[in-house]
């Protein structure tokens, strides 16, 4: 594990020196990425401004539920961006370089450097979490753990997705139209589920399991998510890991080299 955390650093800083090389164009990224935040965040305000309870929800728990939200999603951008590169190592055939290496493959296309660009967004969400969690009010210390649970079960949803959309750049070389899928799904968590009409609710609940990530955890510190649907969570997102994990393997043997 250790080893693996200093490879991870290394590859974080050689990622930073890259995204750095143009430090205009990064400081337009941030400001861009802020600049989409406060623009949904206002959207929430002003509907919140003439409509007091937002499918059940007050305007704090709407604004926190938002902030969960951008937590989950850039979290998971910050750690797995090197998936958004997979592409070029399958069809220039530097796959194979990866594959040779006393190192995971899984763990180098995955963990593959940090998105440094990501940080100042995660500081910020991390920052509105908290501000809005003390607006709410009291919160019990049972439903802390349980969000802190389905936070860490929500990412283990969203690293599954990415390893899926390593699997099939793999069989089809196919990888930005995957991940922006996946990225234009996952924005629907942005506002609670509850505002979706059946079966849009379902969909995205159970098939597309965005509820899950999303809601789930804001439900869970606010007391509204039963024991039943909190284990039925947990179980669907062990069941996906497991599911990419073999789907990994699957691919791994019809590999073929492109540089062959």
């Amino acid at each position: 594990m250790t080893r693996y955390l200093k490879l991870w650093y290394r590859w974080s800083v050689y990622s930073a020196e890259i995204a750095l090389q143009s430090r205009f164009g990064a400081l337009l990224f941030v400001i861009g990425k802020f600049i989409r935040f406060g623009l949904f965040l206002f959207f929430i305000v002003l509907i919140s401004h003439r409509v007091q309870i937002v499918g059940g929800y007050t305007l704090w728990q709407v604004i926190f539920l938002y902030a969960t939200f951008n937590f989950i999603d850039t979290l998971a951008q910050f750690f797995l961006r090197e998936v958004y590169r997979f592409r070029y190592y399958v069809i220039t055939g530097e796959m194979d370089y990866f594959l040779v290496k006393p190192v995971s493959p899984l763990i180098r296309f995955l963990f593959g450097g940090g998105d440094i660009l990501d940080f100042p967004l995660l500081i910020t969400s991390i920052i509105f979490l908290v501000f809005s969690a003390i607006q709410i009010g009291p919160i019990d210390s049972i439903h802390l753990i349980i969000f802190l649970v389905l936070i860490v079960n929500a990412l283990f949803i969203a690293l599954s997705f990415h390893i899926i959309v390593l699997v099939l750049g793999i069989l089809t070389s196919e990888v930005e139209n995957t991940l922006w899928l996946y990225r234009d799904l996952t924005a629907m968590g942005r506002i609670p589920i509850d505002l979706y009409k059946e079966p849009i609710r379902w969909v995205v609940t159970f098939v597309i399991p965005v509820g899950i990530m999303m809601t789930f955890p804001v439900k869970a510190i606010l007391g509204k998510l039963d024991l039943g649907l909190i284990l039925f969570s947990i179980t669907l997102s062990l069941g996906l890991f497991i599911f990419s994990l073999y789907s990994w393997k699957f691919a791994l043997r019809r590999y073929s080299s492109a540089s062959s």
